[in-house]
């Protein structure tokens, strides 16, 4: 197989163009492409490459291949990384991606924090209820076999639907290792989604442990994989049970109050002050749930999230909000998203009536709804500015917040994945694999970021005139002129090295020959021979 015929998009030649081989592909080379310290304008780099080294090592990795074969060249090699960073399987070391201007040169790359792997597309049949989607979730995890030939998308979507039915060469060549291989378990596919979703709260949230806030038990797979598959074109959940939705009037009067006053399909005429009947009915409804949408048993979790409303951790907190929300039952987030879509749009409404004689429409929307959000079972008197703190912030970010974070899907079918390869290749040991780690950058003050980058930028500049001190190669024409030009850029640094002219002339074996200034001769004064 060859990778000679380059196209648009990430297959690079036919050997990629399933996706599947695009995935092993790009996992193959952030597992096993080597990573060290590169310096570069006076700094020193962590955990990255050259484009040279990946060229040197992923072309041996592809003549070895099977798939690909020793005829692949260097160049072809080139295009196949240059698709990498075109589709962010790499950045270059400023986080930069996006383009193809990969040169097999010195110029330093890196693997970005999130996952590069492809989700693979899939087609679920309607599931009657909640309980029978745990028997189709498996299919999250099943990739297909790879095969050695290019498939269309309608036959990628069929071998999705049909996994048992596979490559009849394929099964004859992994026979043995099937027979021996053990089924990842029912139980084990929950705890992994439990410890992933742990993982990414307990770092974002930056606390030590969650044990105080979240237990693991309450942490229902059946409840993300629901609200992450189970969506309309807008993101928002469809329930199957129909009679955990909203009532048909409710979202009536939510639609028409969304659209007000251009979109109004009550049956019924209007008349003054339609609206805040309207209104005051959809309140109604909401403040006499028996518990608030986020559930009292999630009350401490969003408390916490509550410490990252601030500015400068405003994308930090929408992260933590994405996963929270998704462990709240389908009907709890179904009807949160509906209301913050409503209020959002309310709130934002120009032609919008006054819904009250003395208060805004958005702080109508806010006090009048934070309740019924978020409230303690234990306390009859809540603190109102958490509730309406989280409420203004849901209403502000509602449509970044209830996107699906994919990343969570994509982590726990990798670790899956990752299972049963082991399994296959070692099928008589016991396969203990350790679930991914995610690290996040640590906030810091202003002013710790100065002195930072100040320490840092003045250690490089120190190495480096310890680097022309004791560099052998060059004259002492050369070094006296470097030293030179050094003490004019960085002064202080230099006085610092050579306090004294003393300590400067050591460093030299002879001493500088101080040259004798030039006698100089005075033209004799003429006199005038005249008296």
């Amino acid at each position: 197989m060859s990778v000679a015929a380059a196209g648009s998009g990430p297959p690079v030649g036919p050997g990629l163009c399933l996706t599947g081989e695009w995935n092993e592909i790009t996992k193959y080379f952030r597992a096993g492409m080597p990573l060290r310290k590169h310096r570069q304008h006076f700094k020193k780099h962590g955990s990255c490459f050259t484009a040279s080294e990946a060229v040197e090592w992923l072309h041996e990795v592809l003549r070895n291949n099977s798939n690909f074969g020793p005829e692949v060249t260097r160049q072809q090699t080139v295009q196949l990384l240059r698709k990498f960073l075109k589709n962010h399987v790499i950045e270059d070391i400023k986080g930069r991606w996006g383009s193809e201007n990969l040169e097999d040169n010195g110029a330093l790359y890196r693997f970005p924090s999130t996952s590069p792997v492809k989700p693979l597309p899939s087609s679920c049949p309607p599931k009657e209820n909640l309980e029978n989607f745990s028997r189709d979730k498996e299919r999250l995890f099943k990739l297909p076999h790879l095969s050695r030939r290019t498939f269309k998308k309608h036959e990628l979507l069929q071998s999705l639907e049909n996994l048992e039915k596979t490559n009849p060469d394929i099964i004859e060549e992994n026979k043995e290792d099937i027979l021996h291989r053990k089924e990842i378990s029912h139980e084990y596919v929950q705890e992994t989604w439990r410890n992933i979703i742990l993982i990414h709260l307990q770092t974002i949230l930056g606390i030590p442990s969650l044990e105080e806030v979240l237990q693991p038990t309450q942490i229902v797979p059946e409840y993300v994989i629901y609200n992450m598959t189970n969506t309309s074109k807008h993101g928002v959940v469809i329930l199957q049970n129909k009679s955990e939705d909203l009532p048909h009037w409710v979202l009536s009067a939510m639609k028409c109050l969304a659209y007000w006053p251009r979109n109004n399909d009550m049956s019924q005429p209007t008349y003054s002050g339609f609206e805040r009947d309207v209104f005051r009915t959809v309140a109604d409804y909401f403040l006499n749930l028996p518990e608030p949408l986020l559930t009292f048993e999630y009350y401490e979790l969003f408390v916490n999230i509550l410490d990252l409303l601030q500015p400068h951790l405003e994308r930090i907190a929408v992260e933590a909000l994405q996963i929270c929300c998704l462990l709240l039952p389908p009907p709890n987030r179904r009807k949160i998203q509906l209301l913050m879509r409503m209020i959002s749009r309310i709130s934002e409404n120009v032609d919008m009536p006054r819904l009250h004689d003395a208060m805004g429409t958005r702080s109508l929307m806010i006090q009048t709804f934070s309740r019924c959000v978020l409230c303690c079972a234990e306390e009859v008197d809540l603190d109102e500015l958490l509730s309406t703190r989280l409420v203004s912030f849901l209403m502000d970010h509602q449509q970044e917040i209830f996107k699906v974070p994919t990343y969570l899907q994509v982590a726990v079918r990798d670790h899956i994945e990752y299972m049963k390869m082991a399994q296959c290749k070692h099928p008589k040991e016991e396969i203990c694999a350790i679930l991914p780690t995610y690290s996040y950058c640590k906030q810091i003050t202003p002013q710790e970021f100065e002195e930072q980058k100040v320490s840092t930028s003045q250690a490089a500049v120190t190495e480096l005139l310890e680097n022309i001190i004791k560099d052998k190669n060059l004259s002492v024409k050369d070094k006296k002129k470097k030293l030179k030009q050094f003490q004019k850029e960085y002064p202080l640094i230099y006085q610092n090295r050579f306090p004294t002219t003393e300590n400067e002339a050591m460093l030299f074996d002879n001493k500088p020959t101080i040259k004798q200034p030039m006698l100089s001769l005075r033209k004799p004064r003429l006199r005038s021979l005249r008296y």
